[in-house]
């Protein structure tokens, strides 16, 4: 029987790390949905809580989490692009690790226009 690689219990490679980034920016995702219908439900019992709650958002740091709450987005989306291509295209398993790399750098070339204008706003240079 093969020995586990050392530092990772996942043998699977790029396939299964995608699935695990899969499975963990779905996460994110429905966490940032709870919240966000939690603090947005404060409107209509107190429109200064709800105020005070969307004043402490507008810092350098949520900015930074806003980033990346985009990125968790983007590459679920594509992702799911590659999985249900896999799943549905004859010659997706064939091709599902070319298809990662293309989620990747199509995850970077999206971040890359999203990036400089929300940093600009996040950091004071876009007003």
């Amino acid at each position: 029987m093969p020995e586990a690689p050392a530092g990772t219990l996942y043998r699977g490679r790029e396939g299964m790390w995608s699935w695990v980034a899969h499975r963990v920016t779905g996460f994110l995702i429905f966490f940032f949905l709870l919240v966000h219908v939690a603090d947005t439900s404060l409107v209509r019992v107190s429109p200064e809580a709800y105020n005070v709650v969307i004043g402490a958002y507008k810092n350098p740091v949520m900015g930074l989490a806003e980033a990346g709450l985009v990125a968790a987005i983007v590459f679920h989306a594509f992702n799911g692009i590659r999985v249900m291509l896999v799943d549905f295209w004859s010659s997706g398993p064939r091709y599902q690790r070319v298809m990662l790399w293309i989620v990747l750098g199509l995850v970077v070339v999206t971040m890359a226009a999203f990036l400089p204008r929300h940093l600009m706003n996040v950091f004071g240079g876009g007003h």
